[in-house]
């Protein structure tokens, strides 16, 4: 961060400027942070580059393969000849398998190598991963992600946020006493989280987790009854391995433990916005670093007198009746010049725009094609039940217009904008009137409009090409330098506090302040961060958030294995072995 002092010898002698040398400052202070982030960011990137991902795979997944790929000094086999395929990407298998090897060295290795050193074990286990992985991937492809990630998850959400607020907002000044979870478990119920566990009935909470443990595992052996091959799901050993493994680790410790406390969710949110927008701390350095740059450089050049009179014709004050009355005519002629000069270039770039969007929207493919659709709900069956199935109702129906899809109504309501800014709500309800049943109907399914944006959609958030850098942005989350991370202590309610605090903060720093000014029609500081706390609050309560992370969880296994919605477990079971579930 720190720049080389410009040399100023042409200006003047070295020997008579002894008193112009900078002398020890904060500058090395104020790089030091930036440099050990660097730092810490440099040996990341090494090890999860893919180099050293191969070489991780090769100790951990195929260290028996070593020494004969080096015999001789000929070069290592590349992963792909050494490994089965997962998927259909080279690099996307790399990524999974560097993944899964950092999960065997962790979790397998510390005491399957205490017992054999036989590597067949292993073998098996990733040759049922990658019989897994493909399945998947064929299925993946028949999946209509466009409405999963825009129509159906956020319909979920916005059923969670309408539900919390009804719980936790009464219409009446003084009302009766009430308990929050059991109105939002009455408005949104699910088998697995009933009955509402209560801390002075301790009954209640040990049948919650009970219910709870049966729908993870009825959820991972339909999963294994789908996607296993029929001589692996018939061995009960490895079956039960599998799904004690997937039922209580991921589902769990990971989804409806960790991943559904709120102080989590909230860290997550802070780091996402502050991976758009730089944090706070780290800005307030770099523009106090520039400050101090600027000014010694401004009194350098001042004490060489080369900016001592544009200084004084800047701070020179105006003075009436001295003819600078036409220098402020002459200045407001100039701004409004350029001010017209820019809206005849943002429109030219309208319309440019418009006339490209017309003459390529026609190549585009279309989407009008029958997809699947549900109703969103799961079955009110009891999940003790082996015949527990969820969302059960499907019809076929025609492909909702991407601007009718539910994300744009969810954000909608989450931002309180029919409260807020009703006059923005019906804008965009107008707008949205004359896009789907006005002139051309550009906005209906396979429109202009709706071919362009499927368009860009599936070239930028559902591109391929991002999953690899997604894949190792996560393994370098989950296990840092190929490692298990430490255990993290859960916070206290006033450290919880403080991580709700610093993602408001985060957030409202990244609103525009002529937007902020707008939409909570204050500046105070104070009122705008309670507003957006308000915010967070929707994701506060972990019990609350496993009505919500549950119903997502079902959507994806039934729109990903079908047959979990039409058939039971034991039936698929039955099916694919002639017995029921053991």
């Amino acid at each position: 961060m720190t720049q080389n002092t410009p040399r100023n010898s042409n200006l003047h002698p070295r020997s008579k400027i002894p008193t112009i040398t900078p002398t020890p400052s904060k500058a090395p202070e104020i790089s030091r942070a930036p440099s050990r982030q660097s730092d810490r960011a440099k040996q990341e990137a090494e090890a999860t580059s893919d180099r050293a991902t191969a070489a991780l795979i090769r100790r951990t997944l195929c260290a028996h393969h070593v020494p004969a790929a080096e015999k001789g000094g000929s070069a290592p086999q590349p992963i792909e000849e050494l490994l089965p395929p997962l998927t259909s990407s080279n690099d996307v298998d790399l990524q999974l398998y560097g993944i899964i090897a950092v999960i065997f060295k962790v979790f397998v290795h510390t005491w399957y190598g205490k017992i054999t050193p036989d590597h067949v074990f292993v073998e098996e286990v990733i040759q049922i991963i990658a019989h897994c992985t493909r399945a998947l991937e064929q299925r993946l492809r028949k999946v209509d992600l466009e409405s999963l990630l825009l129509d159906e998850i956020p319909e979920l959400v916005d059923a969670h946020v309408t539900a919390y607020r009804i719980a936790h907002q009464s219409l009446h000044s003084h009302p009766l006493a009430s308990a929050p979870r059991e109105i939002y478990h009455s408005l949104h119920p699910h088998p697995a989280l009933s009955p509402v566990p209560s801390d002075d009935d301790n009954t209640s909470v040990v049948e919650q987790q009970r219910n709870e443990a049966t729908w993870r595992q009825l959820m991972v052996q339909a999963v294994l009854a789908v996607l296993l091959p029929t001589e692996d799901l018939e061995n009960s050993c490895l079956r039960t391995l599998v799904g004690e493994v997937f039922a209580e680790l991921i589902l769990g410790n990971g989804i409806a433990g960790r991943a559904c406390e709120g102080w989590l969710l909230w860290e997550a949110i802070t780091r996402i916005v502050e991976t758009v927008r730089p944090p706070l701390d780290d800005g307030n350095t770099m523009n106090k670093a520039n400050e101090n740059q600027s000014s010694q450089s401004v009194s350098r050049l001042e004490q060489y007198g080369l900016l001592s009179s544009s200084r004084e014709d800047v701070e020179k004050p105006i003075k009436p009746g001295n003819g600078n009355g036409h220098d402020h005519e002459k200045w407001s002629a100039s701004k409004l010049l350029w001010a017209i000069l820019q809206y005849a270039f943002l429109a030219y770039t309208a319309v440019r725009a418009a006339i490209i969007i017309l003459a390529t929207s026609s190549s585009l493919p279309s989407r009008s094609h029958a997809g699947v659709v549900t109703d969103g709900h799961a079955a009110q069956t009891s999940p003790s039940s082996a015949t527990y199935q969820p969302n059960v109702l499907i019809r076929v129906a025609e492909k909702r217009a991407i601007v009718s899809m539910r994300i744009w109504s969810c954000t909608a309501h989450l931002l309180e904008i029919d409260v807020r800014m009703p006059w923005l709500s019906g804008m965009m309800s107008l707008l949205h009137w004359g896009a789907i049943s006005g002139p051309g109907k550009v906005g209906g399914t396979d429109g202009v409009l709706d071919r362009l944006l499927s368009h860009q959609l599936n070239r930028t958030l559902l591109n391929p090409a991002h999953i690899p850098p997604a894949l190792r942005s996560l393994r370098a989350t989950l296990f840092p330098a190929n490692g298990l991370a430490p255990p993290r202590t859960p916070p206290d309610a006033t450290e919880i506090q403080e991580i709700k605090q610093r993602c408001a903060a985060v957030i409202k720093a990244a609103i525009p302040e002529s937007v902020m000014a707008v939409y909570f029609a204050s500046k105070d500081e104070r009122v705008v961060l309670g507003e957006i706390e308000g915010w967070l609050d929707v994701l506060g309560d972990s019990y609350l958030n496993r009505h919500l992370v549950f119903p997502i969880v079902e959507l994806i296994v039934v729109r990903l294995m079908p047959e979990v919605a039409e058939k039971g477990v034991c039936e698929l079971m039955e099916e694919r072995l002639g017995e029921g579930l053991v």
